[in-house]
């Protein structure tokens, strides 16, 4: 079949007036051609050949939908389409996490969310978090935010650190209700340490680490294992002194020696650290001996009465090499639940290779709230809303599996959150010049929302010059009649001295819908203010300039408006002749 006599099978018809009605009714009752484009073939793949067809036939049905009311797309969905209105129905009702394992042991169930300090968190770390608030609230237990900044060396705390994630979590709602650092408890896992050494549980070995690996490998116990413990409380106190340098020393979990993972064999307790070298930002070089993570996490997670433990798969092996020095003590180990990775589609969350990023290339990121990022602080200066994250969160539960979260789920969930608060603006891209005879109006009231009429309304003064987008001219110039939204009809007469010329056609919306033309957007040339919009994608910002609605100077920073037809953009600086803004999604 040639592209020529293509035509819309009733399927294919089908399908493209439920994708129109669904954005028509996800953007105030206005449908946008690109993304039912795309949403049309991405059902039907087997349309692309004909794409050229099928985006006019596609600009037909888009007209006829955007002359109905809201209330004549809700009823046509219901009708036609009963699955849009389910889907929107389902994704509204809140999410009820899985109960928690044993909980009715416990008088109270106490979650912990602890941090590694070093960077900034990303959308992966809010699993644990919000997960870790929601059990507490869900129980009415408690929840401890604890920062786990025991390496001065490798996995060095940034100072800012320590502020910026409480930030992020407040930001997303999270509630904790006790507070602790580990680096400021260091006496009390030294006091720890020593009860494990007289208990047998742990020894200080002065094996270098190769040799060492190789009595680990061979499932034998190093030469120092098996002295006796006043040998080594003694050298352990030494290590505490300074009697033994970075890597001459360390106190090691006594374990099953045949154990299958070698990782898990006499895992190392405490590490020697030079912070003369390697100052700790909070307490500097008072100490030398450092907990490892394994160690502090544990002891801290039985001090605090931590019940539940909620974290990322990869922590299994931990879990096993901790319940080692558990049964040493004679402590209960809390219930500990593992969930999967989570990866945000199209976004970098490796704090490595952010920084990587950042250091190989200073200056073109603005930092870990860059909106190419997947960090918290990141997602929101893009526009996310703390909402949409929670809600995501909350779905994806307790799930074993790994997740990826696709950006037009996000966006899905984003817009649905949005919509019903983001005031509508008028912004045209790459502006024509219009002259529109006959005009004679000065002013127009419009509402900045179709529905939520708390959101106020503006008054836009017009003048018979008006900026059109120069996708909308060649509109004009297909279909010659054009509404003008919220204005009048307007009929292209031609082009003169290299303006184009129109007039007015009509004023009522009535004839508009009967001659079912399309609507377009303007900016009146004595009503606009110079735009530029960020639109991101990956790594890089495309940056698309044009005017929009001087309406926008009234508006907040970081506010976020819909601009019609175009998308979501959060306002990131406002001046008298110049707005600045970033792109989030349609």
């Amino acid at each position: 079949m040639s592209q020529e006599s293509w035509k819309p099978s009733p399927d294919v018809e089908k399908t493209v007036l439920k994708h129109a009605v669904l954005n028509a009714l996800r953007h105030g009752g206005k449908a946008l051609l690109g993304p039912v484009i795309s949403k049309v073939l991405g059902e039907k793949p087997e349309l692309r050949p004909y794409v050229k067809e099928l985006a006019k036939y596609i600009a037909k049905v888009i007209n006829e939908v955007n002359s109905m009311s809201i209330n004549d797309l809700q009823r046509l969905a219901k009708e036609r389409f009963p699955e849009i209105l389910e889907e929107k129905k389902t994704r509204i009702e809140k999410k009820v996490l899985p109960p928690l394992p044993s909980a009715d042991k416990y008088k109270k169930v106490i979650t912990r969310f602890a941090p590694n300090p070093d960077f900034a968190i990303h959308i992966g770390n809010a699993r644990p978090a919000l997960l870790c608030y929601e059990y507490a609230r869900m129980y009415n237990g408690l929840m401890i935010l604890r920062f786990e900044d025991t390496d001065p060396r490798i996995k060095v705390p940034l100072p800012e650190a320590y502020g910026c994630i409480k930030e992020d979590l407040r930001w997303l709602g999270v509630k904790w209700d006790e507070e602790y650092i580990q680096s400021l408890r260091i006496e009390t896992y030294y006091n720890i340490a020593k009860e494990l050494i007289k208990r047998n549980g742990a020894y200080v070995d002065l094996c270098k680490a190769s040799e060492f690996r190789k009595y680990r490998n061979a499932g034998k116990p190093c030469p120092h294992r098996n002295e006796d413990k006043e040998v080594h409380l003694d050298r352990f106190e030494k290590m505490l002194r300074g009697d033994y340098g970075e890597g001459e020393a360390v106190l090691r979990i006594k374990t099953d020696l045949k154990y299958p993972d070698p990782s898990i064999r006499d895992w190392v307790a405490f590490r020697i650290i030079d912070t003369e070298k390697n100052p700790h930002p909070l307490v500097g070089s008072k100490y030398i001996v450092w907990p490892t993570y394994n160690f502090a996490a544990a002891v801290d997670d039985y001090l605090m009465g931590v019940t539940h433990i909620l974290r990322a798969r990869e922590h299994m092996v931990n879990t096993i090499k901790q319940k080692f020095l558990y049964s040493h003590m004679g402590w209960k180990y809390p219930e500990a639940i593992h969930f999967g990775r989570v990866r945000l589609e199209g976004f970098i969350l490796s704090k490595s290779k952010i920084k990587e990023l950042m250091k190989r290339y200073p200056g073109l990121f603005r930092g870990v709230d860059d909106i190419r990022f997947g960090t918290i602080a990141g997602l929101r200066q893009r526009g996310i809303l703390p909402e949409t994250i929670r809600e995501i969160i909350l779905e994806l539960g307790i799930k074993p599996t790994d997740a990826t979260i696709s950006w037009e789920n996000l966006a899905a969930i984003n817009r649905k959150n949005l919509d019903p608060r983001a005031r509508r603006i008028m912004f045209v891209a790459n502006p024509v010049m219009l002259k529109v005879l006959g005009l004679n109006i000065s002013e127009i009231k419009v509402p900045y929302h179709p529905s939520n009429k708390d959101l106020g309304e503006r008054i836009i003064k017009v003048s018979n010059i008006v900026w059109i987008s120069s996708l909308d001219l060649e509109i004009l110039k297909k279909y010659r009649i054009v509404r003008l939204m919220e204005l009048v009809n307007i009929e292209l007469e031609g082009l003169e001295d290299n303006a184009y010329i129109a007039k007015v056609h009509s004023r009522d919306v009535e004839t508009a819908k009967r001659l079912k033309i399309p609507i377009i957007q303007w900016v009146s040339d004595i009503d606009k203010v110079k735009a530029i919009i960020e639109v991101p994608s990956g790594l890089r910002i495309k940056r698309i300039k044009g005017y929009v609605e001087s309406s926008i100077t009234k508006l907040q920073l970081n506010e976020i408006v819909q601009l019609v037809r175009f998308g979501f953009s959060k306002i990131n600086s406002i001046k008298p002749q110049i707005a600045k803004l970033t792109y989030i999604h349609d």
